[in-house]
């Protein structure tokens, strides 16, 4: 428009003026309709609505509850063995014992042990068990996706996971243990039996839990007057907040393993995790005609493989830059779909539909997230062994140094129902949008303050210890006594109770993302990829055992906290624009497959019941 208009175009104003009112109200208009536009898959919730109701929890199933009871049974089984594991490799049989207890009259002093194979093995079978149980979810992942559901694919991989610890319990008899080296074959082929069956599992409780819920948004009003929205996203991350204090119920069973394993043998030790499980049969059995159950839809895996390859081939370049930004192109994946075709000109290897490039399209999006917690898995894995190591150079005043490892599940159960019932609800009140996305930022960060908080820690007890060798646990006097640091053990905690809110934050919405974000037929594989970070960062373990020394450790412990926090800002960096697309990207792929194009979607988590 001009300043002022000249003579010619005097008349011509009015009729510009006109225009561009008319243009206004049409754009006010497209704005009011985009607001009064309704939420795909939802109960006539508007735009508008979304936008400015307050959004809470719906009920959350008892179906759920149920389940979260096998994964309970299962984590009491695996930290009711694993945690026992150390002194059972590493250390012999205490002198008169023949099941791997401590007599009486020695019980101040001495340590349970059994085949005496040293610490190198120990860790060696250690750290393969933690990489070979994240790595086996893709077995229960494919066969429940392709073949038979989650819930049998959970009974069958049951009844492996109970074989597997009749095996452990017979390896640890005093009959076994009088042959060393047989006994330890025996705890080999029990532990890879054992990973089998719970990473099986574990691919697919996970996602089971969450289709308990049904439920779609939608309004309602409360008692109060205020009417809210029903936010299914919201009540999934509270299902898996209270799943997530389930697993950590579960893990405090290491608290009696150990005295069972010091006051009564190894093989007691194993038998009551044994016995515990048991019940998981009959829960799943007497539950089985009211779960929501997902069915097979058949083998997917090779399709998913030639959209991708289809796609990448097409925006191959010897140019790399050129390669790179083909393949961050809006457009890439446009070369899969049969949209894109016209009359028969549509190669023949396209045997989806327009909705299954959407889903690929949304699993490698998810999946790509998940890259990044290996470093969050490194952090964690220093409360698991180094930390412990930090708390036998300090003043224990009678607590057993790696008693203190449990307050990271204490503090978990703890804080969950703080966060679920107080902080999350008030962040929501006041506005504040906290999406997966910044939420696993958040987590990646406060686990590199755990870090920081050790190393600081760490050099306080290398000034403090009487000896200034670098090496506090093994500081002992002319008799072989231990001196240990003025610093009282309890310190400690503070590591442990800032992983568990790490955890809280990336961990528990790593679920939650697993499941949101995977289509409904790659929800078990999409689980089982987010589960195979915590084996590679077993893998990075490995290569960073000559640094795993105590001598090192201020210097591994600050290391990474710095990575992780530079992560956390790489993390939300990268991931940005997913964060502001969290409502569309639940809203893809939610429909069970369309068989032809106009065919509407199925509500997500609709399925067959028993």
């Amino acid at each position: 428009m001009h300043a002022g208009p000249s003579t010619p175009t005097a008349m011509a104003a009015p009729t510009e003026k006109i225009a561009a009112d008319n243009a206004s109200i049409a754009k006010g208009s497209a704005a009011d309709s985009d607001a009064l536009s309704i939420i795909p898959n939802s109960e006539g919730v508007t735009e508008h609505e979304l936008a400015t109701l307050r959004h809470v929890r719906d009920k959350m199933p008892w179906q759920a509850f149920s389940i979260a009871v096998v994964e309970f049974a299962e984590r009491w089984t695996y930290y009711g063995t694993t945690n026992v594991f150390n002194n059972y490799i590493r250390a012999p049989l205490p002198p008169g014992s023949t099941t791997g207890a401590v007599l009486r009259e020695n019980r101040l002093v001495g340590v349970a042990g059994a085949l005496g194979k040293g610490q190198q093995i120990s860790f060696a079978i250690r750290t393969f068990n933690s990489f070979f149980v994240y790595v086996t979810p893709f077995l229960g992942a494919i066969l429940a996706d392709t073949k038979w559901g989650r819930y049998k694919t959970i009974c069958v991989f049951t009844v492996v996971i109970f074989l597997g610890h009749i095996i452990l319990v017979g390896s640890a008899t005093p009959a076994s243990l009088a042959h060393p080296d047989a006994a330890l074959g025996l705890l080999v082929f029990a532990i890879l039996v054992m990973a089998i069956g719970a990473g099986s599992i574990k691919s697919n409780v996970s996602p089971m839990i969450a289709e308990q819920y049904t439920g779609k948004l939608r309004k309602e009003t409360l008692k109060s007057g205020e009417t809210v929205i029903i936010s299914p996203s919201i009540t999934i991350q509270s299902i898996y907040l209270y799943f997530y204090m389930a697993i950590n119920l579960g893990s405090t069973a290491a608290i009696s393993a150990a005295f069972l394993a010091r006051d009564r043998g190894y093989w007691v030790a194993y038998l009551v995790p044994t016995c515990v499980f048991a019940a998981v049969p009959v829960v799943l059995y007497a539950c089985r005609g009211v779960y929501v159950k997902t069915p097979p839809r058949g083998s997917i895996i090779l399709e998913t493989f030639r959209v991708v390859g289809m796609c990448v081939a097409a925006q191959w370049a010897r140019n790399p830059v050129a390669f790179v930004r083909g393949l961050r192109a809006e457009a890439f994946w446009d070369v899969a779909k049969p949209s894109s075709y016209s009359g028969g000109t549509m190669p023949a290897k396209i045997t989806w539909d327009e909705e299954f490039v959407g889903e690929v399209a949304r699993t490698i999006a998810a999946c790509k997230v998940f890259l990044f917690f290996p470093i969050f898995w490194l952090c964690y894995s220093q409360i698991d062994g180094n930390l412990g190591t930090v708390a036998a150079g300090m003043r224990l005043n009678g607590t057993p140094n790696d008693l203190i490892q449990n307050l990271n599940p204490i503090a978990i159960i703890i804080m969950i129902p703080i966060f679920e019932r107080g902080l999350f609800p008030l962040l929501r009140k006041h506005g504040i949008n906290f999406s997966p996305i910044k939420r696993i930022a958040v987590g990646f960060l406060v686990a590199g303050l755990a870090m920081v908080y050790a190393a600081v820690l760490q050099k306080y007890l290398y000034d403090t210890s009487p000896c200034h060798d670098g090496r506090p646990s093994e500081c002992v006097d002319a008799k072989k006594n231990p001196l240990s640091s003025p610093i009282n053990v309890w310190v400690v905690s503070g590591p442990y109770i800032l992983v568990g809110m790490a955890e809280i934050f990336a961990n528990i919405t790593s679920l939650e993302y697993a499941f949101t974000k995977a289509p409904v037929r790659m929800k078990s594989v999409v689980m089982a990829f987010s589960q195979l970070q915590t084996a590679l960062a077993s893998a990075l373990n490995f290569a960073l055992v000559s640094v795993n020394v105590e001598d090192k450790f201020q210097w591994l412990f600050a290391s990474f906290g710095i990575i992780a926090a530079l992560f956390a800002a790489l993390f939300y960096w990268t991931f940005r624009d997913l964060d502001r697309a969290e409502i569309r990207l639940n809203a893809i792929g939610t429909g069970e497959r369309a068989g032809f194009a106009g065919e509407a979607p199925a509500r997500e988590g609709a399925a067959e019941k028993a």
